[in-house]
């Protein structure tokens, strides 16, 4: 009788594809049925084009005043008008995008991970450590975020680095709140006692057992945060506490055009309509990524 490696010598040996890749088919499989988010995600990665490639493109410098040209409206030489002390705001607008982006990431990127560290420690070892951490995350949540932040940053000082550190202050107990909760969900499955009966640590469990099985609330939570911290940096840099003039921010760029937008309506209008397209273009992928990463949604 013939054994099966007889019957078929020359058949190629393939290996299973990996989980990763097929979670990742399967949640861009769903996004494309999801329009909005794709609109979304489009956007962001045509602000990462602008924000990489914009400056070089430009022609009118950033900082420098013209004050022979101050508040000329939309025009074929500036696109989006020039401000009261003649700079050209398309040119502004573009090299801010990347200070705006640099800022959601940053703050964000750090507050997700003190947030993460918090919330599954806390989810995992619960008890005394649980009730310490909680409550400190609950006094953080009890002031309305965009009011940490301005306390924060005013005893820190404006800058943008001050701005980045109080977003991702504030950013921390949300994060820590979520992970929390997926932990004490996962540390419950059969899986993590089998792995504990066979004498792994608690941090190979935390990092190699946990962590990857939670990560969809946390991606989702990221990218929503994102559009927040870019509206609360906004809202700082148009209090005169987040970046500094000369500096192209735009929440910056609004507060300097406010006192002339009756008369001259681009210096605000263009500033403002940039930050919404950011904020909503995250907010709608967002959207979209949590429901692809739901397990709950079926095809």
């Amino acid at each position: 009788m013939k054994t099966l490696a007889e019957t078929t010598p020359n058949q190629p040996v393939t290996k299973p594809p990996s989980p990763f890749v097929e979670n990742f088919k399967t949640v861009m499989k769903k996004l494309k049925k999801n329009k909005a988010a794709m609109i979304g995600g489009y956007m962001i990665i045509f602000f990462f084009l602008v924000s990489i490639i914009g400056p070089w493109l430009t022609v009118h410098p950033v900082t420098t005043p013209d004050l022979t040209n101050r508040f000329a409206p939309p025009s074929t030489e500036n696109w989006f008008g020039t401000d009261n002390f003649g700079r050209d705001i398309f040119t502004r607008i573009v090299h801010g995008m990347s200070i705006t982006l640099y800022i959601g990431f940053a703050s964000v990127a750090i507050g997700a991970f003190f947030g993460v560290l918090i919330g599954v420690i806390s989810g995992y070892y619960g008890k005394k450590i649980d009730s310490v951490l909680m409550r400190i995350m609950d006094v953080l949540l009890a002031f309305p975020g965009i009011l940490l932040a301005l306390a924060i940053v005013t005893v820190l000082g404006g800058s943008l680095q001050n701005v980045v550190i109080a977003v991702a202050i504030f950013s921390i107990p949300m994060f820590a709140r979520i992970v929390r909760g997926s932990t004490l969900a996962v540390r419950k499955l059969e899986y993590v006692d089998a792995v504990r009966a066979l004498g792994a640590t608690d941090v190979r469990i935390i990092f190699r057992h946990i962590l990857p099985n939670i990560m969809s609330p946390i991606i989702v939570q990221a990218t929503l945060r994102i559009a927040t911290a870019v509206l609360t940096a906004s809202a700082l840099s148009y209090l005169g506490l987040g970046a500094q003039p000369p500096t192209p921010e735009w929440g910056a760029m609004l507060s300097d055009g406010r006192a002339y937008m009756w008369d001259s309506l681009h210096l605000t209008l263009f500033p403002g309509l940039a930050i919404v397209a950011v904020v909503l273009a995250f907010n709608i992928f967002g959207d979209g990524l949590r429901d692809a990463l739901d397990p709950k949604l079926k095809d």
